[in-house]
């Protein structure tokens, strides 16, 4: 790659960011670093290899991001994926949830840089000189850890690893006391302290996470940091994304509107239907295209008592088209 896919990223997101949306999200920018749902390595190594990481190469670049504790099973699950085109290979640190902790991995193995360091040894030894990179994402840290004293420890530990890229998302994990949901909005935002580390450890690339919800917030923040990861937000108003290949990567995005990018989307969705998959598995990611333009309210609407009935055809897609006035300039 010859442009730095990571300046800008979206996150992986459970039940969302499937390859549908992927395909989708590509309509909408070239340039922007995708990445799975997160793959457990239990799965990778047991489960059905081709069916946990199908995607096609109009994704690319695309990341896998992983989920484990095991040094073993994370050597084998990377060594059964380093050659099948994902740019970079992600081990979450991050997740916070109660099904996560209990695999005993997600943000919960912050507590164990020890346990981390041999996972990552582990994925680099699979993945080779030449296979993708190894990364990390990464909370501020847990429950009553002083970040100010841990995070640092923990960087350091990444950088004798030699991880040279992490994904920092600017809260605390609240372990065992809040869901999900919650730690995404109640652990307060500490850009400062991300900052910090990255004018710590310079020969890190340190990507931003956590909070981001508009494109120009994005450049602000692409001042400090390599790179940002957007989440939600791209996902609940993905024309965020439409912007993203003119003004950060300096050149043209795939299609200049919503409706452009749709169209374009559609020979997609037809195979897709002609698969067998019901149309609800393509239009839940659609839903929050347009917002705050007449009319997107009934959009809405239609996808959403619509496209689950029997039969359901792309025809939905374009009667919720037609309650949005002037939707071919949108």
């Amino acid at each position: 790659m010859t442009f730095l896919n990571y300046r800008f990223s979206t996150a992986p997101m459970m039940e969302r960011t499937d390859r549908h949306w992927r395909v989708f999200a590509r309509t909408l920018t070239q340039k922007a670093l995708l990445y799975t749902e997160m793959v457990t390595a239990p799965a990778l190594v047991h489960g059905n290899l081709d069916r946990l990481t199908q995607h096609s190469t109009e994704e690319y670049p695309l990341a896998l991001q992983v989920g484990g504790s095991d040094p073993d099973e994370l050597y084998r699950a990377t060594e059964y994926v380093k050659e099948l085109g994902f740019y970079e290979i992600n081990l979450n640190l991050g997740c916070p949830s109660d099904r996560v902790q209990a695999g005993c991995f997600g943000a919960a193995l912050m507590t164990d840089p020890d346990r981390v360091s041999e996972c990552f040894e582990a994925m680099l030894n699979a993945a080779g000189s030449q296979g993708p990179n190894i990364t990390a994402k990464i909370r501020l840290g847990v429950n009553d850890q002083n970040t100010e004293q841990t995070l640092p420890e923990f960087l350091e530990m990444l950088r004798q690893r030699n991880i040279r890229r992490v994904i920092v998302h600017a809260r605390k994990a609240v372990l065992g006391g809040l869901s999900p949901k919650e730690n995404r909005e109640i652990p307060p935002l500490n850009y400062d302290l991300v900052q910090k580390m990255k004018y710590q450890f310079t020969d890190m690339e340190i990507i931003l996470n956590g909070g981001l919800k508009s494109l120009d917030q994005c450049i602000q923040q692409l001042s400090v940091f390599d790179g940002v990861m957007v989440g939600r937000a791209a996902y609940q108003t993905p024309q965020i994304l439409l912007g993203v290949d003119h003004q950060v990567f300096r050149s043209d995005p795939p299609h200049k509107t919503a409706f452009e990018a749709l169209m374009a989307y559609q020979p997609y969705v037809e195979s897709v239907l002609a698969q067998g998959f019901p149309l609800k598995h393509l239009t839940r990611h659609l839903v929050g295209l347009y917002h705050d333009v007449p009319g997107a309210r009934r959009y809405r609407q239609i996808l959403s008592e619509r496209a689950h009935l029997p039969g359901a055809n792309w025809k939905v897609i374009e009667d919720a088209l037609a309650a949005i006035p002037d939707v071919e300039t949108i």
